[in-house]
């Protein structure tokens, strides 16, 4: 499998954590694990090298600089906002598929169902987080103007058809919408994935594949009781602590924090060996 990650130095241990949890959950797959980091160091570089090594490699990825030069990149905006959106445009062209993870996930069972997800022509697979009542999808299809999207798609996870990606999402076209649009964008990479491609993205399963780890009340609710915690360890494959508060943080109280814990230990101990 190909995987895309992006962050800057941050979100480096988190992102080693997802390493060893995506490895120990996905036995005799191997993984092509393609890096954009900003601010990463060499001694960063040879450590995630080593960790990457047993189940497959490590690929750092130099993202062109001539790709932004259209881009808006002033308040809040930087280039790493468009990682995810422009990746078809620097990854290999050899590579055809990539599934993209953020860092802020726990991998808690195979993946391979996902990754070979068939996409029916369009663009991406991804999951809307609904909630209760989905008011949250229609206050975002009202805010970016989008009526015909299936929900408003979490990018966080996102297996990506590399070639349409490269035929269909023009550069250009979202640098100018970013800049059309930079009085209403929240979020800004998501909010343009969803603005101007939210009726390309093929709608997978969130308490699935990219499940909110905030949200088990809802879940659990919303399934009649069925989603228990059981359910989740059985079924969930991508456990993903979405908003600011983080399980890596002290102060963190979340009902996952004793598993994300769990897998600090496993990685930890993977790496003493």
């Amino acid at each position: 499998m190909n995987i895309l990650v992006t962050l800057d130095r941050n979100y480096l241990q988190p992102l080693r954590v997802m390493l060893g949890s995506l490895y120990l959950n996905n036995p005799g797959e191997t993984f092509d694990v393609y890096l954009v980091g900003d601010g990463l160091t060499a001694g960063d570089l040879a450590g995630l090298e080593a960790l990457c090594a047993p189940c497959g490699a490590l690929h750092p990825v130099e993202v062109p600089g001539e790709l932004f030069a259209g881009a808006p990149v002033v308040r809040y905006y930087s280039r790493a906002m468009y990682y995810r959106l422009l990746a078809a445009q620097f990854l290999p062209h050899s590579l055809d598929r990539v599934l993209y993870l953020d860092p802020d996930i726990l991998v808690i069972n195979p993946l391979r169902p996902l990754y070979d997800t068939d996409l029916e022509g369009k663009l991406m697979a991804a999951s809307v987080h609904r909630g209760l009542t989905d008011i949250s999808s229609r206050v975002n299809r009202l805010r970016l103007d989008t009526p015909e999207a299936e929900g408003y798609f979490n990018s966080g996870v996102l297996v990506m058809d590399l070639n349409a990606m490269r035929r269909r999402m023009v550069p250009q076209e979202i640098f100018d919408y970013a800049r059309e649009h930079a009085d209403v964008l929240i979020l800004p990479d998501q909010d343009i994935l969803n603005g101007l491609y939210g009726t390309e993205l093929f709608p997978v399963d969130e308490s699935v594949w990219n499940y909110d780890a905030r949200r088990f009340d809802r879940y659990q609710l919303a399934s009649q009781g069925e989603m228990d915690m059981d359910w989740v360890m059985e079924h969930t494959a991508v456990l993903h602590f979405c908003g600011k508060r983080k399980p890596w943080h002290k102060s963190y109280r979340g009902r996952f924090s004793a598993l994300y814990k769990h897998y600090q230990r496993l990685l930890e101990r993977l790496e003493a060996q």
